[in-house]
């Protein structure tokens, strides 16, 4: 760990120095971090084994104090103390009152709320086009501005989810890292809801309509701008798009008025006048 630390700020000072490129610095960027993970996972690991072992050890107090030949140990039987496996709060209690608790159930859910990261399920067709290290906007979480994150993981196993229009889909689990300072975000707790925007491609300068003004004509694309009061037919050649704004690579130019859901009355040469929103 300690040497790709040190291989990220050598690597840091020569795309500072323009001698590596940017997409270059991020690759090695991602894996510290995917390193810093992985060292995670293995202390994890380990209060986990320990924390199996006192389980055990729980679990041969009671069987013994249990075992046949033995009934005036019964009544001096002594509280088993079982310690959580990892620091953090109860998010969740799953027993509400006392009973009979077979080895192994669970009793409380224990997690970190300082440790927090998002699972936002995809579809499988949108999913294939993100990758570890995107940017994310993160918005919809009830703050004033939008909060940053960044893909950690796209599972590689999908699954099937009904719609709220009872359709079938095929839905994949992405994993995002919440970046900058906690402050920022640490009125967000365990399984709240909010709204991520991955970004998957991005370029300065660029042309674009909303996809609503945008329709076929032949086998190309169009839209209807204005020209002297009347709609005037382009065609226009589009690039990215995300099911609300396309990329206008040609047939438009900066600042040129587009009709947004032109209806069958819109035709070339129609005339037509701006709406009061």
């Amino acid at each position: 760990m300690a040497f790709a630390r040190a291989q990220f700020k050598r690597y840091q000072r020569l795309a500072e120095q323009e001698i590596i490129s940017r997409d270059r610095l991020e690759a090695v960027e991602l894996e510290e971090h995917t390193k810093q993970d992985a060292m995670e996972a293995a202390d994890f690991a380990v209060h986990n084994a320990r924390y199996g072992l006192e389980v055990a050890q729980a679990n041969l107090i009671q069987t013994e104090m249990e075992s046949p030949g033995q009934p005036e140990d019964r009544g001096n039987r002594q509280p088993i103390l079982i310690r959580s496996p990892v620091d953090g709060v109860v998010l969740r209690r799953l027993r509400e009152s006392q009973a009979v608790i077979p080895a192994g159930e669970p009793l409380v859910e224990v997690g970190d709320p300082a440790d927090l990261e998002i699972v936002s399920d995809l579809l499988s067709t949108d999913a294939v086009k993100i990758r570890a290290g995107n940017e994310t906007l993160i918005e919809q979480w009830g703050g004033g501005k939008s909060l940053r994150g960044r893909v950690r993981r796209v599972e590689p196993s999908g699954f099937t989810k009904i719609s709220a229009l009872g359709v079938e889909e095929q839905r994949v689990n992405v994993i995002v890292d919440f970046e900058g300072p906690r402050e920022a975000w640490e009125a967000l707790g365990d399984s709240y809801r909010l709204e991520v925007r991955i970004i998957i491609w991005e370029r300065e300068d660029v042309v674009q309509v909303p996809t609503s003004s945008l329709f076929r004509h032949g086998e190309d694309w169009a839209v209807f701008t204005v020209e002297a009061g009347k709609a005037a037919l382009r065609r226009v050649e589009i690039g990215q798009q995300n099911g609300l704004e396309a990329e206008i690579l040609s047939g438009l130019s900066e600042g040129d008025p587009v009709i947004v859901h032109p209806s069958d009355a819109i035709a070339d040469g129609v005339a037509v006048r701006k709406r009061d929103s």
